[in-house]
């Protein structure tokens, strides 16, 4: 029997505990936060707390089994059940209609930005600009470590998304922060000018 929405309701965090433990193989909390992190984190966050639950919840559900150490740190190490994988490819399968969703604190400090003294604004798009160009060097490093990989190519795929975005968000605080330090320089030259 194939595993349906109407069996019980996943979250986007129940699939990525599925698919990571699916593609670690036999997996603790612990190695799923460090997988998540160095992966799937950097698009898709959310309280790593939740990859503590959620693999119990997933045991509860028959999608996860759980093998628990008799004695030192008792560590519980989870397995993808059949089930489980039928869920994962059943989702994988299904049409995605979401639209593509940013949250991004600068943008949205940008839409307040009327409020905003202009060298605080200056002063974001610098910081962005840094930013982007930290995350740039960590997804080349990651492309130019794994890139070659046939093993491991079509999670590279998204990687290449990652880059373009980053990109493009890093050309945009970079034309902002190139207006804005005309504005301020416009501004001093005005001061400057009316003072004498």
């Amino acid at each position: 029997m194939l595993w349906t929405m109407s069996t019980a309701k996943l979250t986007p965090t129940s699939y990525v505990v599925l698919g990571m433990v699916a593609m670690r193989g036999p997996s603790t909390s612990y190695d799923l936060k460090r997988a998540v992190q160095n992966s799937v984190g950097f698009f898709w966050p959310f309280p790593h707390a939740q990859l503590y639950s959620e693999p119990k919840r997933l045991v509860e559900l028959g999608m996860l089994e759980v093998e628990s150490e008799e004695d030192g740190r008792r560590r519980q190490t989870y397995t993808v059940t059949p089930l489980g994988m039928d869920a994962l490819r059943e989702w994988l399968a299904e049409p995605t209609e979401e639209q593509l969703q940013v949250r991004d604190v600068a943008e949205l400090k940008l839409f307040f930005g009327e409020f905003a003294d202009r060298s605080d604004i200056l002063r974001l798009s610098e910081e962005q600009v840094e930013q982007h160009r930290e995350r740039i060097a960590t997804y080349e490093a990651i492309q130019a470590r794994f890139g070659d990989r046939a093993d491991v190519a079509d999670r590279m795929v998204p990687l290449r998304l990652g880059l373009a975005m980053e990109y493009a968000a890093l050309r945009f605080w970079e034309e902002l922060k190139e207006e804005r330090t005309r504005e301020r320089q416009g501004a001093d030259v005005r001061e400057e000018r009316s003072a004498h």
